[in-house]
């Protein structure tokens, strides 16, 4: 086989420059666009959960398109490559994830009348627990806004020839400006556009990349020889990096944390117009986790059976794995004007609204969580400037963030680890208050206090004592059809080879028992340890200082999955919900889905005396006056009520 040297640079020309523009104006001019239209609707409500009108369309595009952008686009495929289709069984994952968001936390969520999650806290718990978690939020959304920030830049970086810090800090500054304008409906449908333009993306990439090698068939014939279809690997040993229980497993506690319990997600579920649409936006958001995961593996695989003889990373032509998905697009588009400037355009465009989207909900949170709480009567305009502020504050964060994102390692692996350090303890606190009602605000904070060390302990020591390469080696990666950038290799000479004869003499550098075991723990597995800490430790310090009684627990906060082996039995039912009234609350959202029960009138007398509407059965907002249908937050705001 012929050999080649390092290639230049393709970079894009003016078509590219036309779509990559075209794409990113249309996005910004959606969001002008609810910027203008909404401009008179000043109520927080409005511009936080749209009014609570939004449908379940748009809603699960927008789902979909914030949590699977740039970093899959980039990151997945190149896992894939270096691997194997491991990740595959992240449908497993997704599937259970959205069952239990749906089925366990958005309808405790949506019936409670929340705008941000962590008001649910102060519910259940108190305010110094809501405190507590809004802090961590805080902390993680940084950290993940940064890699998001990154990943763009990168494939902006590869395939343009621009300035890799350049488009960082060009990224941060473009975000914080978007990040201005419109409330939730200006991202919900900015998301919803980039969604389609995602899967656009993928297809175009799917289609000439096949043709370009052979057809399907031959692209699976070469990732089967190079074992990378070769996925049935059910080694139970928590220190491999991707085997079915480590992705089955671990990424449902990982992705958990992110559809169940976070803001962002939860935000726009509980912004529907009902129940029943929340519920349907997280099940057809599956279905669209589905289609980008598939799309993003089968294009690894294609990718594969392109480089299959010259691998551009081990032969130096790129200098990080998250660049070899750029790197293929502008080879197989070479002579193709605008098709890579419509993936780019992909990737940076709609990471462009999700950071966006995630600077409004760090400022969001920050001024109603801590900001009102600690200075009282603030005016509307100083409102509106602290606001800004913290825009402005949250986007330069993130920036730099953005810059600590280029020593993480791969974009998937960085963007999953941070999720699991943070999410974790945060899905053990939300479990901890919904599940089990004998858990008191002593054991929510101090569970979530362990899981959070926990969980960082075992993150960061896997950081700075990586695990042993036996544990995380690639498959086969040859470059005997290429010129190396440093070195010329004989045909049968293969990166993994090297690697496997320098294992095999020299001796591995002396490592403590902790660094082999606990930090070598397999990164999908960081939300478990965090979850599972803070419910265990939360459980034990709430009985040792006196748990919780169910009489002082309103039923709509609480969901016991207990309950659900009890139907055979009310006194076991009862049992399960440890004292909590748990009749009035099934009697009145019976009612919803059975509005001429005869109970109705019944129910309905005393409806408003228990916190409902008479009419529609909601819950109604404490503080609630009948007369002038207006209620008076937490925050002695009187709101209109609709």
């Amino acid at each position: 086989m012929s050999q080649f040297a390092k290639p230049d640079i393709k970079n894009f020309v003016v078509w590219d420059y036309v779509v990559f523009a075209a794409l990113l104006v249309v996005s910004a001019g959606i969001g002008v666009f609810f910027a203008i239209t909404e401009r008179k609707k000043k109520t927080s409500s409005e511009f936080l959960v749209g009014g609570r009108q939004m449908t379940c369309g748009p809603v699960a595009l927008s789902l979909t398109a914030s949590f699977m952008s740039a970093i899959t686009v980039l990151g997945t495929p190149s896992e894939v490559v270096r691997f194997g289709a491991h990740y595959l069984f992240f449908i497993i994952s997704y599937t259970f994830v959205i069952i239990f968001s749906a089925e366990l936390f958005i309808p405790v969520f949506y019936r409670s009348g929340i705008t941000s999650t962590y008001e649910y806290l102060e519910m259940r718990f108190n305010r110094a627990v809501r405190y507590a978690a809004t802090i961590m939020y805080i902390v993680q959304t940084i950290l993940y806004t940064g890699v998001v920030v990154y990943a763009p830049a990168l494939a902006l970086n590869q395939v343009t020839g621009f300035d890799l810090w350049g488009s960082v800090f060009a990224t941060g500054i473009v975000c914080t400006f978007y990040c201005t304008l419109g409330g939730l409906k200006a991202v919900v449908w900015t998301d919803a556009f980039q969604m389609v333009v995602m899967i656009v993306g993928f297809l175009s990439v799917l289609i000439e990349g096949t043709i370009q090698n052979g057809g399907p068939s031959k692209i699976w014939e070469t990732a089967m020889n190079g074992s990378r279809v070769d996925i049935a690997n059910f080694d139970v040993d928590p220190l491999r990096r991707h085997t079915f229980w480590t992705i089955a497993v671990g990424g449902t506690f990982t992705w958990l944390g992110i559809y169940g319990v976070n803001q962002s997600t939860v935000q726009r579920c509980i912004s529907c117009k009902t129940e029943k649409h929340a519920k349907l936006a997280l099940y057809l958001n599956l279905l669209g986790l589905w289609i980008i995961l598939v799309c993003a593996v089968f294009t690894g695989l294609i990718m594969y059976a392109h480089f299959v003889s010259c691998d551009p990373w081990t032969a130096g032509f790129i200098t990080a794995p998250d660049q070899m998905m750029p790197y293929f697009v502008m080879n197989i588009f070479e002579k193709m004007p605008g098709l890579p400037g419509l993936f780019v355009a992909c990737a940076f465009s709609g990471t462009l609204s999700t950071v966006a989207a995630s600077i409004n909900a760090l400022a969001t949170v920050t001024f109603e969580d801590i900001v009102k709480n600690f200075f009282k009567n603030i005016s509307d305009r100083k409102s509106t400037w602290i606001s800004k502020g913290l825009c402005v504050l949250f986007g330069i964060l993130c920036t730099v963030m953005a810059v600590v994102a280029s020593f993480m390692g791969g974009v998937v692996q960085a963007a999953l680890s941070i999720h699991g350090m943070c999410g974790g303890p945060m899905l053990g606190l939300f479990t901890l208050g919904i599940i089990f009602p004998w858990t008191n605000w002593k054991g929510a904070l101090g569970g979530l206090m362990i899981g959070f060390t926990m969980s960082f302990w075992v993150g960061i020591g896997g950081f700075i004592f990586p695990a042993p390469v036996s544990k995380t080696i690639p498959l086969l990666l040859r470059t005997d059809g290429c010129l190396l950038a440093n070195m010329t290799v004989n045909a049968t000479e293969t990166i993994s080879t090297t690697i496997a004869s320098v294992l095999a003499t020299t001796p591995p550098p002396a490592r403590s028992l902790l660094a082999d075991n606990w930090y070598s723990l397999s990164y999908l597995y960081y939300s478990a340890v965090g979850c599972l800490a803070c419910i265990i430790s939360g459980l034990l310090i709430s009985f040792v200082t006196g748990h919780e009684h169910g009489k002082n627990i309103k039923p709509l906060l609480i969901r016991p999955v207990c309950n659900l082996f009890c139907f055979w039995s009310d006194k076991y039912k009862t049992k399960c919900w440890c004292g909590v009234e748990h009749d009035r609350e099934e009697e009145d959202f019976d009612l919803k889905d059975n509005p001429e029960s005869d109970v109705k009138m019944t129910v309905t007398e005393k409806s408003s005396q228990n916190g409902y509407d008479n009419n529609s059965c909601k819950k109604l907002p404490p503080g609630y006056n009948e007369e002038e249908k207006s209620y008076t937050n937490v925050n002695e705001e009187k709101i209109s009520y609709m």
